[in-house]
């Protein structure tokens, strides 16, 4: 018989040490390390074959249908998940509390059963069968192929799969669920690991699509083990600020698909909506030009979209200005400011400085740059853009504008949105007939183009 040695492996990196330790010695984990076995070398290449249950086939015969991607009636979600959810595929969706994760896929499962005819199971751990029917009846996810269970146990929850027969599964949340035959407390990395396996190994043999709820860690995170983003075939992060209505879903992991595309919701007091046309929620309120605003675009995986920078300069007497950013990176707003004064004379040492973006989106990508100086000049001379004029470009700090990529995508949105003109970068192909492209090498002459001609101090007046 082999001799066989004991080996301690972390949980979440899968580092090795000889013997027991509280703290991984590789990533720091607490609570990590746990005891697995490990044969000798001699018994392992002198281990005897099994016959296998079922024999090896040639790729050629492997039926194709089968992981035909089948829609789940929300087409944001098709959208980042690459048309849609395959049978027996299980799909992880994490998120901050509140974010919105069982309000959307309690709309998935209703959408499922309604448009396809089948069976969805919404299990929950979290909430009381009442609760969700709460929920259901304000979001108007009601639908008599909707099946409800409030359980913890796993066993349990296998049992409902057995008596509904359902197709599609959500599970509401992995880190709730509990395998008795598991040594653990709930949520440990033990229970999580064992309950997810559980779950892909019955996906997988039935061809139920799984879809599973997962809490994150403060830093954003999935919680549990690592491994339990190697089980699952997707990996999706929803996210969103709590003070706006502007939701995303990002592929983070997705084995049939790619990782680019991002879907966009709005969560409504009756519910969360697909937002076909996320740019509208930025600048809808676009009437009229406004001394400091500069539209640009933004790429969020492969999808364009338009958002506006806001600046705002005040005179104040205090030794050190303020700067405060909402939406944009304060580095690269740093920088635009510091080539602002020195390579364009446009002077901000003694005001307070402020930047920000509409309706919580994020722009922090350098092709920002150019829009974030022109919103901030735009604010210091009391002078607005042209108001059908979106700007392209990252600012170097000898003062020149870059190219971005995927400048011909940006520039097609924005023709789409009306916009008539565009302030870009040098050699850009002119594919657009309906757009007028004012190229500018610096961002002197960006300056000089719309307008927004720097007051010229001497060196006594900046150096008050």
């Amino acid at each position: 018989m082999a001799k066989v040695k004991s080996m301690y492996r972390c949980a979440d990196c899968a580092y090795e040490v000889a013997k027991w330790v509280g703290r991984c010695p590789s990533c720091s984990g607490w609570g990590t390390i746990a005891e697995a076995a490990m044969a000798s070398p001699v018994a392992a290449t002198g281990r005897r074959a099994m016959l296998p249950s079922t024999a090896a086939t040639p790729i050629s015969s492997v039926d194709a249908n089968f992981t035909q991607s089948r829609s789940t009636g929300v087409s944001e979600l098709d959208r980042v998940l690459g048309g849609g959810i395959i049978p027996g595929s299980v799909v992880l969706l994490s998120g901050e509390p509140g974010v919105g994760k069982s309000t959307l896929l309690l709309e998935v499962a209703h959408r499922w059963a309604r448009s396809r005819d089948e069976i969805a199971l919404y299990v929950t751990a979290e909430e009381s069968a009442g609760q969700v029917r709460l929920r259901a009846d304000r979001t108007g996810a009601v639908h008599e192929k909707v099946y409800l269970a409030a359980e913890s146990d796993l066993a349990t929850i296998l049992g409902h799969v057995e008596q509904v027969r359902p197709t599609l599964l959500v599970v509401d949340s992995v880190q709730t669920m509990l395998a008795g035959d598991v040594d653990g407390v709930i949520g440990g990395v033990t229970q999580v690991r064992s309950v997810t396996a559980a779950l892909t190994t019955l996906a997988k043999s039935s061809g139920i699509a799984v879809l599973l709820v997962g809490h994150v860690t403060k830093d954003g995170a999935v919680a549990g083990p690592r491994t339990l983003e190697h089980l699952v075939d997707v990996v999706l992060h929803f996210e969103g600020d709590k003070h706006t209505s502007l939701r995303m879903v990002r592929g983070v992991k997705n084995r049939f698909g790619s990782t680019d595309e991002v879907g966009c919701f709005e969560m409504r007091e009756a519910g969360i909506h697909c937002v076909d046309d996320p740019s509208g929620l930025f600048l809808h309120h676009r009437d009229s030009a406004v001394p400091g605003t500069a539209v640009t675009v933004a790429m969020d995986g492969k999808r364009p979209m338009l958002g506006e920078v806001q600046g705002l300069t005040v005179d104040t007497s205090v030794p050190a200005p303020r700067r405060a950013v909402s939406g944009l990176d304060y580095n690269r707003v740093s920088m635009v400011l510091a080539v602002l004064q020195s390579r364009c004379g446009v002077y901000v040492g003694k005001q307070d400085v402020y930047a920000a973006t509409v309706g919580g989106m994020r722009l922090i990508e350098p092709a920002a740059d150019l829009a974030v100086a022109l919103a901030i000049a735009s604010a210091s001379q009391d002078r607005a853009l042209p108001s059908r004029m979106v700007v392209l470009g990252e600012v170097g700090l000898a003062g020149e504008v870059r190219q971005v990529t995927g400048l011909s995508r940006r520039l097609a949105e924005a023709e789409r949105l009306g916009f008539t003109e565009a302030l870009v970068p040098p050699g850009v192909e002119r594919v657009s007939r309906g757009m007028k492209l004012r190229e500018v090498s610096d961002l002197g002459a960006a300056l000089a183009i719309t307008g927004l001609r720097p007051r010229r101090r001497d060196r006594a007046a900046a150096g008050e």
